[in-house]
């Protein structure tokens, strides 16, 4: 006999239908193929079904089995085809009466007693079966909540593999799990911090108010416990609000990573992601022998920091130059080449030399010229080309620190960062640019037009102050922005002015 059961599997971010195929044919021993380009997870499914359908006091007689998992061109891996087998197992077989699996997609991984556990990547998956027009998924109990954010499509929990075939047969009656996608997302998307307990810095948060107004990548330089890390953190706090198709999509990346929980199903804030600088290059951009998302794209519409980025190592940070360009990542193998969305906004700190107090007024530096230069030269000049901002953060002074008054809350910072967002996407209407940090030379001549004052004024900060050649694009952009948060139409020298105040390395002043 045989049958057919409909399930899927992700590649990339996505998910992609699968048949699995079962042809059962009696015989004297028990003999099973399965074809269909299995990994060794998915090869291991038939010793996890055999045990389940046993010791779910079901049986079948021997014979020989082929299981097939169309499409045969793809690589396919994990346990989550461990219930489909099983399913269409028992029907071809004749153990169950024959199902009609047509309006289902089925997933899930089977323990040795019949319990069906939780796999990763269910929300693709549940995205692909409504794009399928399948009228709901079978999906493990604990993934329920998660393939719930898929409006138009009945998600069916099931516990163990009796209980599938039960509800399947119409024995048992299961109702479908819904949630309120909209209430979902309201409340998920609340920040655990605010711009309001951070005491003092008043130059380093307008800088980092400009850089989000522009998505501008930026680095803070200063002595630890400046609180470089703490204003990294409140940066996703005044990025405009999530919308609800980059939050599924933001979602799906973790959901493939099994990043998710039981209870916080929907991301609804931007991600910051700041891993370790021990982190392997794979780990940064992604990798496997089919390739899976990274640092760059867990951190997709939100903020990567790197957090002492002189640590790490040269080879992982020149990874960055093609998703900081593209806002992309590509990554080759021999089984497939996969693209990731990797828009994200780069934040770093560092310490101004090895031992930190270069620049602390309170402390003493020990560190030669020498040792600082060799310290700074680590972060190589491609990479310092890609981060338009830089700037200063000195210790914070008692006075701010001792302060009762609360700063400035994000909410008020995020208000004039999406005027000025709105300004940029009326300007760049109908391109494809966004921000002004996307512009190239070609842009910045049209919309960025000089007048002699800012014109002397940057070939003063050029020529006398020592600034390189190659921050003359990158102030006009920052300039630029600065202007659209004044929403004064032309540039004017006092945003030419604090635009060259957010290049500190262009200073020389640590070599």
């Amino acid at each position: 006999m045989f049958a057919k059961v409909h399930s899927s599997a992700v590649f990339g971010i996505d998910a992609y239908p699968v048949e699995v195929e079962v042809d059962y044919s009696r015989g004297n021993e028990l003999n099973i193929r399965l074809v269909g380009l299995p990994d060794a997870a998915v090869k291991e499914s038939t010793d996890r079904v055999i045990s389940a359908i046993k010791n779910s006091q079901r049986f079948f007689q021997h014979g020989r089995i082929v299981i097939n998992l169309a499409p045969a061109d793809i690589k396919k891996e994990g346990p989550s085809f461990d219930l489909p087998i099983a399913l269409g197992w028992l029907v071809a077989s004749g153990e169950v009466p024959p199902i009609e699996f047509e309006n289902y997609a089925i997933v899930g991984e089977l323990a040795l007693d019949g319990a069906v556990r939780p796999i990763q990547g269910v929300l693709p998956i549940a995205v692909c079966a409504r794009e399928q027009g399948k009228y709901g998924i079978i999906v493990p109990e604990e993934n329920a909540p998660e393939a719930s954010v898929v409006d138009k499509l009945n998600v069916i929990p099931v516990r163990n593999l009796n209980e599938a075939i039960e509800f399947l047969v119409g024995k048992f009656k299961i109702s479908p799990v819904r949630k309120n996608i909209k209430e979902i997302f309201q409340q998920s998307s609340v920040y655990a911090n605010d711009f309001s307990e951070v005491k003092g810095q008043y130059h380093a948060k307008r800088a980092i108010e400009v850089a989000v107004a522009g998505a501008h990548n930026i680095l803070m330089i200063g002595p630890p416990g400046a609180g470089k890390t703490m204003l990294a953190k409140c940066i996703p706090t005044i990025i405009p609000e999530m919308t609800l198709d980059e939050a599924i999509e933001t979602t799906k990346i973790h959901s493939i990573n099994g990043l998710l929980s039981k209870t916080h199903f929907l991301i609804g804030t931007r991600p910051f992601r700041s891993p370790h600088h021990t982190i392997s290059y794979a780990g940064l951009i992604g990798g496997g022998a089919i390739p899976k998302p990274g640092e760059v794209s867990l951190a997709n519409h939100g903020v990567l920091f790197l957090d002492e980025l002189p640590e790490f190592k040269r080879d992982v940070l020149e990874v960055l130059r093609q998703p900081l360009e593209e806002k992309t990542v590509t990554i080759s193998r021999a089984v497939a080449s996969l693209t990731f969305p990797a828009n994200f906004m780069l934040a770093a700190a560092m310490n101004p030399c090895p031992c930190g107090f270069f620049t602390d007024r309170r402390r003493e530096c020990r560190c030669t010229p020498p040792m600082i230069r060799k310290y700074m030269m680590k972060i190589s000049g491609p990479l310092l080309d890609r981060i338009d901002i830089h700037i200063e953060v000195p210790a914070v002074e008692y006075k701010d620190l001792s302060s009762k008054h609360d700063a400035e809350a994000s909410d008020n910072i995020r208000n004039r960062i999406n005027e000025a967002r709105h300004i940029q996407s009326e300007r760049f209407k109908g391109s494809k640019l966004h921000t002004n940090s996307a512009m190239t030379p070609r842009h910045i001549k049209k919309y960025c037009e000089l007048d002699n004052e800012c014109d002397e004024m940057l070939k003063h900060s050029i020529v006398e102050l020592g600034i390189s050649a190659r921050a003359y694009h990158r102030i006009i952009k920052v300039a630029r922005t600065i202007a659209d948060l004044e929403n004064s139409e032309r540039i004017k020298p006092n945003h030419i002015s604090e635009a060259i105040q957010f290049r500190t390395l262009d200073r020389n002043l640590w070599v």
